[in-house]
């Protein structure tokens, strides 16, 4: 049950410095807030990129400005400036930069996981893994054209971020026609993936979920481990409408109060052994 509460940024849960930047992060339950403050001179190629490692900044960002001014040049090409009132996506893949001689501050949501974390650099941590993606994706943009494809796809992308943001998952990437998320809770995790596929009802998608429980490793905004890998099987396996679960993560689910039927023991490509998979009865 959420609860009424508050948290002052002046004492953060973690203060992240990197050159000429700073980035405050409160916890509210399983909701991350960052505040941002890049000083005149702050570039991400720059400031940012010998950290982590990457060409560009793979992290999305969600946020609102609140002070100074910030270029975004995405790899693609395409450029616009931030500016104080203005709220904003910045998707994966891009460079960014201080204009002017007055501090840029922000308040960021999407990021506040991710940005400038720790875990960026590499620490392992145990989770659950949730796959998903758009069934008959290709033959249904072949069916609809390109125009009402890239509206359709919006759509999904702003639904399924939401119900992300209402279980906690934090989103670590997107696969084109689908996303990957990754959860500290088993049950939320299962949760969100049965929301996901009851938000699209209405619209002419219908997508696919697996999940699976095991050690990753979050290195420069990437997900890494086999436990990655076998979550993409598992997913593989779903049918439209469905969510499907390892075997790990259905005896971390037992009196959670979700059921689920066993679907077969498969071979998964790239894998030792056959694995019993189960799906969630909704």
């Amino acid at each position: 049950m959420p609860r009424l509460q508050k948290r002052n940024f002046a004492n953060a849960d973690d203060v992240r410095q990197l050159g000429h930047g700073r980035f405050d992060v409160v916890n509210l339950d399983e909701t991350a807030i960052g505040r941002i403050r890049m000083e005149p001179g702050w570039r991400w190629s720059t400031d940012a990129k010998p950290k982590v490692g990457t060409a560009s900044c793979q992290v999305r960002h969600l946020g609102a400005a609140v002070a100074g001014t910030l270029h975004i040049r995405a790899d693609d090409g395409l450029e616009l400036e931030l500016h104080a009132g203005d709220a904003y996506e910045i998707p994966p893949g891009h460079d960014a930069w201080v204009v002017g001689d007055e501090p840029y501050e922000a308040i960021e949501f999407a990021s506040a996981r991710t940005f400038l974390a720790p875990t960026a650099g590499g620490l392992r941590t145990l989770g659950t893994i949730l796959m998903t993606d758009i069934v008959d994706s290709t033959a249904t943009l072949a069916r609809v054209g390109d125009a009402k494809w890239h509206l359709m796809l919006l759509e999904h992308n702003d639904r399924l971020r939401s119900e992300i943001d209402r279980f906690g998952g934090r989103e670590v990437r997107t696969t084109g026609d689908g996303f990957q998320v990754l959860f500290t809770g088993a049950a939320r995790a299962v949760s969100c993936a049965a929301a996901m596929i009851d938000v699209l009802a209405d619209l002419e998608l219908r997508i696919r979920a697996g999940l699976h429980t095991g050690e990753v490793e979050y290195t420069a905004g990437n997900l890494h481990g086999i436990a990655v890998h076998t979550a993409a099987r598992v997913s593989a396996l779903a049918g439209p409408s469905e969510v499907l679960v390892s075997s790990v993560t259905h005896d971390l689910l037992d009196g959670s109060g979700l059921t689920f039927e066993q679907r077969g023991v498969h071979e998964l490509k790239g894998l030792s052994g056959a694995r019993p998979v189960f799906a969630l009865v909704r």
